[in-house]
């Protein structure tokens, strides 16, 4: 159940960046993470922190709830 919840949290991320057209890169400067942690939080294999959640919905100037929403 948790793999699955972290792999729509993640899918979510990357769809809402990928809308707003940026890159893994530029999402992790915005949000001052490592590539690589982006990387794992959008494959869903790294349990963000509420406080990571909310530096990300920020970069993406989006609510953090529309993060936890299940369809894309």
């Amino acid at each position: 159940m948790k793999n699955e919840i972290l792999l729509v949290l993640g899918q979510r991320i990357r769809y809402e960046r990928i809308k707003k057209g940026l890159s893994q890169e530029e999402l992790a400067e915005k949000t001052s993470l490592s590539r690589r942690a982006i990387s794992c939080i959008e494959c869903g294999n790294n349990d963000a922190k509420y406080t990571t959640l909310l530096k990300i919905a920020e970069a993406l100037e989006i609510d953090v709830s529309v993060l936890f929403l299940k369809s894309l």
